[in-house]
């Protein structure tokens, strides 16, 4: 079936599809659609949505519904993802599988409301406490929104985990063709989830552990279980890539502007190539690396300083010459811009 749809609006007619039939969240801009759609669409599939008085309960809401083995969905910006995090690190550290949806806008602060990717290292890089790691999907278009959202539903039942869509305000906004069809979505047996009958009483999701030892026990169960992911998960996409003399990085509505311009740079004599990371963490780093073996050099485009710059290097690891490109305070780079400044960088240089 093909529609017209928003792209927070198809994230909840994901979450529908994948089996989530509980949700909990406060509305913020320009994320407030996920809530609105959560709260008309989740009933009439016998779904629970509750308006919690803050994003800090909300969270804690998400926790009980993990807990006794729900599929559960939450969804905000940068400022309610700041109070979300101490909850995203308890469902961490307790092996608890939610899915969180933050649709970036400008920060810090309260910033704006505009589109940015200043979040990531809040959330690739785990902005709560203790040694955990999000999953971490980055949707370009309405499309990715449904798939990754479905995606990130087993995925975080599968390494029992939060899985977050990192998306930003103007994919979350955009309306553009969907297509859905109609598959059979099978969750797993969760045999540890309190559901309150007398075999499950006994099972207590907590994400304390008072010994000393017995903590230590625990993270290095969550690390081995981490690599597991790193092996398995990471993914990505390439455009023009096998014969670029430029690799241009980025991610989310940025991979789209840089699509256009490879195609730019193409027509004018450049040989320009795109490498779109889809999973942030893990990062897919090998790929990235085997990528830009034939390319001179790469290049970084962000809404932000230089987030994701800083994993971009480290997968690089010195053997090709990074360049930096970015726009933040909600201003998205057009591809005739980036192809611009590319185009004066190489004069620069000769």
């Amino acid at each position: 079936m093909r529609q017209l749809c928003k792209g927070n609006v198809a994230i909840v007619k994901a979450a529908i599809t994948a089996g989530c039939r509980s949700y909990y969240g406060y509305p913020i801009t320009p994320a407030s659609e996920i809530a609105e759609y959560a709260a008309l669409l989740i009933p009439q599939v016998g779904g629970t949505f509750l308006q919690a008085e803050s994003e800090v309960a909300a969270i804690n809401m998400v926790y009980g519904a993990s807990s006794a083995g729900q599929r559960v969905m939450t969804g905000s910006s940068g400022p309610g993802l700041s109070l979300m995090q101490e909850g995203i690190s308890y469902l961490a550290g307790a092996e608890l599988p939610a899915v969180v949806v933050d649709v970036v806008r400008g920060g810090p602060g309260l910033g704006n409301i505009a589109p940015e990717q200043s979040d990531y290292f809040a959330v690739v890089k785990g902005g709560g406490h203790g040694n955990y790691r999000n999953i971490v999907l980055a949707p370009a278009s309405v499309q990715d929104m449904y798939e990754l959202t479905i995606l990130a539903f087993e995925l975080a039942d599968k390494y029992r985990n939060p899985a977050v869509i990192l998306t930003d305000g103007f994919v979350g906004q955009m309306m553009e063709p969907l297509e859905i069809e109609e598959r059979e979505v099978k969750q797993p047996e969760k045999p540890w989830a309190v559901k309150g009958t007398a075999e499950t009483r006994k099972n207590l999701i907590t994400s304390i552990q008072l010994s000393a030892d017995q903590l230590e026990l625990h993270v290095r169960h969550l690390e081995a279980k981490y690599k597991e992911c790193e092996k398995n998960e990471a993914r990505y996409e390439t455009y023009m890539a096998d014969d670029a003399e430029i690799l241009l990085v980025g991610y989310g509505i940025v991979s789209r502007v840089l699509r256009s311009t490879v195609d730019i740079a193409r027509q004018h004599g450049m040989k320009l190539g795109l490498f779109r990371p889809i999973s942030l963490w893990p990062y897919p780093s090998k790929a990235l690396a085997d990528t830009a073996k034939k390319c001179s050099k790469v290049m970084v485009v962000e809404l932000s300083t230089g987030q994701m710059l800083e994993d971009v290097k480290l997968a690089l690891n010195g053997t090709k010459p990074v360049d930096f490109y970015s726009r933040v305070g909600g201003n998205v780079p057009s591809a005739e811009e980036v192809h611009a400044e590319i185009f004066a960088r190489m004069e620069a240089l000769v």
